[in-house]
């Protein structure tokens, strides 16, 4: 069936926020008293996506070995169930289990039917065109991220975004190289999922207003394990002692990710943190030849280094313009 996705989100700034398949975070009463102040720090979510970015190129590894025995519906619950257990001692540091109490139910709820969807839509597509299209496809998240963010949390769609946004999607579009043409069912349910995708970060950027890394991530998982709880036991089938250590690299790839990414959101707008997520793309294009021995030829190379050119800009004229941040909420 392919591989698993590496996967999976009115202030004038959305980092006033916590901690993700998109990013996420939540919390309690405590976690939403008033923030200490502070500023955000573009070096400290590049240095959370490098976690973010690594862990997806493992399950991407991992993913792929476990869908040769199993049944994507069964490895997405089984994932979230091991993520639950792997959670406990982030909600002990936390603060314990009172740290996941929450007002905002209906939100958590709401995020992560579409992240559920957006999923789900994504292992559909990758079963009806090709995996070339699918990750082009996928890669519009970052555009529909900063129009959402945009228009629903307010941060500034600057020319400079703008252009990193512009460049990195140029450079997954060489790397990928889509067919041109009519849209086909598949193509449309891909860009649903990259839709998909865009609504879960913003919908995570306003949980993390008020909500804490670690609920926000627990909801996530308990709320996507009872989602996919009928689907996984109409597909059950018992896995074999040599796909378990794959089922396991999955749970803490993927609940460990969410976290990296969450927390890196801490740190920036949502428009900055998310073309990072372009470099998965040359990476992944890497693991592939190394692991696999997939092509990696001069196009992938010289697309990788659009895409690293647009991240690069992207990180600079942030760097070169502190003042343009609103301070943050919340330190690491």
């Amino acid at each position: 069936m392919g591989t698993v996705p590496l996967q999976v989100p009115g202030a004038a700034d959305a980092t006033a926020a916590a901690a993700p398949d998109g990013g996420d975070g939540s919390g309690d009463a405590l976690l939403a008293a008033p923030p200490p102040a502070g500023r955000p720090s573009v070096g400290l979510a590049a240095a959370w996506m490098s976690g973010w970015l690594g862990a997806m190129l493992v399950m991407l590894v991992a993913g792929r070995e476990a869908t040769r025995e199993l049944h994507v519906f069964q490895i997405l619950e089984i994932r979230s169930l091991l993520g639950l257990v792997l959670l406990v001692p982030l909600i002990v540091g936390a603060g314990g289990w009172r740290t996941l109490r929450t007002a905002r139910l209906r939100q958590h709820v709401a995020r992560n039917i579409v992240h559920y969807g957006a999923q789900f839509a994504w292992f559909v597509a990758l079963t009806m065109i090709p995996i070339a299209q699918v990750v082009a496809i996928e890669f519009t998240m970052p555009i529909w991220t900063a129009l959402l963010a945009a228009l629903f949390l307010g941060e500034r769609l600057t020319g400079w975004k703008v252009a990193a946004v512009v460049l990195g999607m140029v450079g997954c579009a060489v790397i990928v190289r889509p067919h041109v043409g009519s849209i086909e069912p598949g193509q449309a349910i891909a860009l649903a999922c990259a839709l998909g995708f865009a609504v879960s970060v913003i919908l995570v950027k306003s949980l993390t207003r008020t909500e804490g890394a670690v609920t926000i991530l627990f909801w996530m998982l308990l709320v996507q394990s009872l989602l996919g709880a009928v689907p996984a036991l109409l597909t059950w089938r018992t896995p074999s002692l040599s796909v378990w250590p794959w089922l396991v690299v999955i749970a803490i790839c993927g609940t460990f990710s969410h976290y990296c990414m969450a927390r890196a959101l801490r740190h920036a707008e949502a428009t900055v943190v998310v073309p990072m997520d372009f470099l998965r793309v040359p990476l992944s294009a890497a693991a592939g030849w190394l692991i696999y021995a997939e092509r990696l030829d001069a196009v992938s190379v010289a697309g990788g280094v659009l895409i690293l050119a647009a991240n690069g800009l992207n990180l600079v004229r942030r760097r070169a313009r502190p003042d343009a941040l609103a301070p943050d909420g919340r330190a690491a």
